[in-house]
């Protein structure tokens, strides 16, 4: 039987802001408790790095549905961890940007400890968008922005990029880091990624 647990909160960014730097997924660590690593694979493809009751673990997930300023969804495509979620991005109150996260995972096995150790429970989302909002309201200005799309666990917006231009050399709409975390300097290029209501990491 799975579990299912949701949070939201309000940020004072635009929507735009709020959502360019969520996708920024190597970002998470410095907001998300438990992740120590997060690396960009490929536009759809991310590697985690957890720590799980100081025993590391890695697994990759897909992002499965993904479209600019409104969510992005995603999902675990390693066996043993069996995890999914979607986050939701709408305009709120004086410009700012209310965010709903919902996260699925099966508690069986390796999952089931994942998710004692890292607390996985509505208080423990809530602390971690809380840091979000501390993060990106701290900045103002998203580290990366990638502007694509995704439907289906497919990138269906080749050639198109943060200025909707691919790059002369690089992979259209590559996720990247534009600007090292707590730096005041502007995003550059870089990834986003879209969510669904079925999206599992």
């Amino acid at each position: 039987m799975s579990t299912t647990v949701t949070a939201d909160i309000e940020v004072d960014v635009p929507v735009r802001v709020a959502y360019d730097q969520w996708t920024q997924f190597e970002s998470f660590p410095h907001f998300m408790s438990g992740v120590e690593s997060v690396r960009q694979i490929d536009d759809t493809t991310v590697h985690w790095v957890v720590s799980i009751a100081g025993v590391k673990r890695e697994f990759d997930a897909d992002v499965s549905d993904q479209v600019p300023d409104d969510h992005v969804a995603w999902r675990s495509t390693t066996a043993e961890v069996d995890h999914r979620g979607r986050v939701d991005f709408r305009p709120g109150s004086d410009g700012g940007t209310r965010i709903d996260l919902t996260i699925e995972w099966e508690p069986e096995g390796f999952v089931e400890k994942a998710g004692a150790a890292l607390q996985l429970d509505d208080a423990q989302v809530k602390r971690d968008l809380h840091r979000f909002k501390e993060f990106i309201e701290d900045r103002h200005t998203p580290t990366g922005a990638w502007r694509g799309e995704v439907h289906g666990g497919r990138e269906t917006t080749p050639g198109a990029g943060a200025t909707g231009t691919a790059t002369p050399g690089t992979v259209a709409g590559a996720r990247t880091t534009g600007a090292t975390p707590g730096s005041t300097n502007p995003p550059t290029s870089g990834g986003v990624a879209g969510s669904d209501p079925d999206l599992r990491a």
